[in-house]
C-alpha cells in the first residue's frame, strides 16, 4: 500500500509535488489548464498524453500509462470526457485507488475514507474552477487511516 507523508518544504501543504496527468482527446483542454495551474504552484508535472485535441484516441491506453508511471511519490490525474471510462480503467490496476469525485466534498472524503491515489475529472462535467477546487483538496487531504485502513486493506 502505498504511503503519503507531508513534504517539510517551506509552508508547503500539499502531500506530493509530484503529478502525473493525462487524458484522451475529450480531457485536452482541462488538462492543460489543470497542469499550467498546477506548474505555477511549483509542482513537478509529467504529462503522458494526449496532446491532440483534435485526433480521437482510447482512454484506456492514456490510463494505462499513467498507472505505471505511479509511486508513493506521486498522484495522478486522470480526464476524459465523463471520467467513467478512465476510473474503469485505471481501478483494475492494483495499488491504484482511483476517484470520480463529482464535488469537493467528494474530493476531500475520497482521500479521507479511500486514500486515493488518483482523482479523475469528466471534462465535460466539469468545469475548471470546479476542477481546480477539486484538485487542490485532494493533493491537500490527508487518509485518516483507523477504520478506514482496515476497509481499504480488504480491496
Amino acid at each position: 500500500m502505498y504511503r503519503f507523508s507531508v513534504l517539510r518544504s517551506n509552508n508547503s501543504r500539499y502531500l506530493v509535488r509530484n503529478v502525473i496527468i493525462a487524458a484522451d482527446h475529450a480531457g485536452v483542454i482541462l488538462k492543460k489548464h489543470i497542469s499550467k495551474y498546477l506548474l505555477k504552484k511549483g509542482f513537478k508535472v509529467s504529462d503522458v498524453g494526449t496532446n491532440n485535441l483534435y485526433k480521437s484516441v482510447d482512454y484506456p491506453d492514456y490510463a494505462k500509462k499513467l498507472v505505471k508511471k505511479m509511486n508513493k511519490e506521486k498522484m495522478g490525474i486522470l480526464i476524459c470526457g465523463t471520467g467513467i471510462g478512465m476510473s474503469i480503467t485505471a481501478n483494475r490496476f492494483d495499488k491504484i485507488r482511483a476517484a470520480l469525485p463529482h464535488n469537493q466534498k467528494a474530493s476531500k472524503l475520497s482521500r479521507e475514507h479511500n486514500n486515493s491515489n488518483v482523482i479523475i475529472l469528466g471534462a465535460k462535467l466539469t468545469n475548471l474552477k470546479k476542477a481546480k477546487k477539486m484538485v487542490d483538496i485532494f493533493l491537500t487531504t490527508k487518509f485518516s487511516g483507523g477504520r478506514h485502513l482496515r476497509r481499504i486493506n480488504k480491496i
